[in-house]
């Protein structure tokens, strides 16, 4: 009886990782455009730049990153597209006065879940 735990147990974790991912990936975006709003002056160099950011994430996003990306590339070059987010994400943490151990915190945590996400089982 507790066989059928063990085998849905690795299904439901293979899950999690890909869903935080997604997650984490999804507030680098809204983190970055907040930034632009916030950093630029409104009403149209900030929303034409926000706007602009938003479209060049996402594009990044669904060209490299997402779970079926539209462009194959080696993973060395994903995993750097992923960090480049990550680390523009994190600058606009501290651009929007978040403190530095909290954009640290969610840089690194974001990048183990890009590593796990990407190991093939």
């Amino acid at each position: 009886m507790t066989q059928p735990e063990n085998e849905t147990a690795p299904a439901a974790n293979r899950q999690i990782v890909p869903a935080l991912r997604g997650v984490f990936h999804l507030a680098c975006i809204v983190l970055l455009t907040v930034w632009a709003l916030a950093e630029w002056a409104l009403p149209w160099p900030g929303l034409l730049i926000a706007a602009a950011l938003l479209v060049a994430a996402v594009l990044l996003w669904a060209l490299f990153l997402s779970p079926r990306p539209m462009l194959r590339v080696d993973r060395f070059v994903a995993g750097l597209i992923e960090l480049l987010l990550i680390a523009a994400t994190v600058a606009a943490m501290l651009g929007l006065g978040a403190h530095w151990v909290i954009a640290v915190a969610f840089g690194l945590v974001a990048a183990v879940l890009g590593y796990l996400g990407t190991i093939r089982h």
